[in-house]
């Protein structure tokens, strides 16, 4: 395409809406010219489903629930005043608490002020709170993050060592809806436990955000914890950064969740407008369906060009694949829909894997997020008349077109600066996206089959390792294979699960198991500790 030409096409393609401080560009997508027309009665649909939603539809039969995070930024469109009456409750109990807890007036009890909060979640219940800590967080912080967020013993004893000395001014907030999501109960018992070492209590440095009710709502009532706020059933994970989830982390951080909630707000109203030509929203889920011929035929690079947005990408796989990866559509019908999610930052990616995005497969397309404003105040010239924003603006452009020039797709999302009003509203962008992309595809973003096959088969293999261990310390299991063991109880098609516990636990020193390694190591045999002086069988 010729540079006027090329220029035309930018400016037709090219949005820009001063209300968000953000610009939106689709000319690096390969469209044909009569794509809006030909997809126009998709998503003429889609806006009347968003609209259903909007107005309290069951949207996830599966648990028969609404799905409401639109209205957390704008209560006065909840279905009921009483859902409306909450939200603004809880954004009121939330700022009295932080503002109590920066002035001391909810203090450790050994004196002094909480310096330090430590959020125990997992998936969207850390993801969003890490995503605005990172992106948003300063030095100057009055309170300054740490994360739980995985069921990982090692990992939890490196927040612990960075916290240090310090947990006594550190705040713990436990992040679970249903209350039993055993990474996040793991994380609260590993931090419990943590303060009883260094004689502290735990209770008193405790607050839950959970569902009313729940088991953690019962156990934080019963043991007297610091505070305790709601989780709504129509709020999902991986869309809860809105909600109490996202805004008490930030607002004990510092943050403005004002600001957050009012650029959230803003683009809900631009992104709810049924208009194609301006609709950011909609404008994305086009070219998501363009790029993936509806089908997730191309994965999503992201590629924000801007630190503070590393986290994003990460962001961006939950609530992109866990809404939208779905074995079967609306009507029933198997179609294993979804687009795959990966991204790092630039320009690093330049020195990464922009190489393959050239040059090789072309199986993606690129979401390149550019921020003009590159710090507060003058940068210093790195050479004369430029700075190091420069480059960094330079290597973007440079990138885009490198991939153009080779029929590679992007499409390029551009804020005027990285604050809390534009991130909330760079993530209800994709909130609606992800929404209005699902409706043209045909399925429900608002469930996750998958994820809850995986923990009903987390839950077998915990009980079949009981068993295992039942059997070993009994002595009569001493010194078998796991192929032994796992016919001795019962298990004998479950060999290979088998033989992966007895590899984890002999590894640890927790469960008391011993492995006799043999070659192939699939014949190694295990003993519990307490029988393992005995003589090894031969054979």
């Amino acid at each position: 395409m010729k540079k006027q030409t090329m220029w035309e096409h930018y400016r037709n393609h090219l949005n820009y809406y001063p209300e968000l401080g953000m610009m939106l560009d689709i000319s690096r997508m390969n469209f044909p010219d009569d794509f809006f027309t030909v997809m126009e009665p998709q998503l003429v649909r889609a806006y009347r489903e968003m609209a259903d939603l909007e107005s309290g539809a069951v949207a996830n039969p599966d648990e028969d629930r609404m799905v409401g995070h639109y209205w957390l930024r704008t209560p006065h469109l909840a279905p009921t005043v009483e859902i409306a009456g909450e939200i603004e409750s809880v954004v009121r109990d939330v700022k009295e608490f932080a503002a109590q807890v920066h002035s001391g007036a909810v203090a450790p009890a050994q004196g002094g002020k909480f310096r330090r909060f430590l959020l125990v979640g997992i998936g969207g219940s850390a993801l969003g709170p890490q995503l605005v800590a990172d992106a948003l967080g300063s030095p100057n912080d009055p309170l300054r993050a740490h994360f739980f967020d995985n069921t990982d013993p090692d990992g939890m004893d490196r927040v612990l060592a960075e916290i240090g000395d310090r947990l006594g001014e550190t705040l713990v907030l436990v992040v679970s809806k249903s209350g039993g999501t055993r990474e996040t109960r793991n994380g609260m018992l590993e931090a419990a436990d943590a303060c009883k070492r260094a004689g502290l209590s735990f209770p008193l440095r405790a607050v839950a955000v959970t569902g009313q009710g729940s088991e953690l709502d019962d156990l934080a009532r019963e043991q007297g914890w610091l505070a305790r706020f709601p989780m709504w059933d129509w709020v999902g994970g991986r869309t809860s950064v809105t909600s109490v989830v996202g805004l008490l982390p930030a607002a004990l951080q510092g943050i403005d969740i004002d600001a957050f909630l009012e650029g959230a707000g803003r683009c809900d109203a631009v992104t709810r407008m049924p208009n194609n030509k301006t609709n950011p929203a909609a404008r994305l889920a086009l070219m998501w369906h363009h790029a993936t011929g509806g089908r997730g035929g191309k994965h999503m690079v992201v590629l924000p060009y801007k630190d503070r947005l590393l986290l994003f990408s990460r962001y961006l796989q939950q609530l992109v694949m866990e809404s939208l990866g779905k074995e079967k559509d609306l009507r029933g019908q198997v179609v294993h829909q979804g687009i795959s999610v990966y991204g790092n930052k630039g320009s690093t990616d330049q020195h990464a894997f922009v190489q393959q995005l050239r040059d090789g497969l072309d199986d993606f397309f690129v979401t390149f997020i550019e921020v003009l404003r590159d710090r507060e105040g003058k940068s210093p010239a790195v050479e004369p008349g430029m700075t190091s924003g420069d480059y960094l603006s330079s290597f973007l452009q440079g990138t885009r077109d490198a991939l153009y020039d080779n029929g590679r797709q992007s499409f390029t999302i551009t804020l005027e600066r990285l604050d809390a009003r534009s991130l909330g509203a760079l993530i209800a962008l994709f909130e609606r996206t992800v929404g209005f992309y699902a409706s043209l595809v045909g399925i429900n973003a608002y469930h996750q089959p998958g994820v809850e096959a995986g923990k009903k088969a987390a839950a077998n293999v915990l009980q079949l390792q009981a068993k295992v261990l039942d059997f070993l310390h009994t002595g009569s299991g001493a010194h078998l294979t796991a192929e032994q063991i796992a016919h001795s109880i019962g298990a004998g098609n479950e060999a290979e699960t088998v033989f992966r516990i007895l590899l984890h636990v002999a590894a640890n020193e927790d469960h008391g198991v011993r492995m006799d390694e043999k070659k192939p190591v699939t014949s190694s045999r295990f003993c519990s500790v307490a029988t393992s002086t005995e003589t090894t069988p031969s054979g």
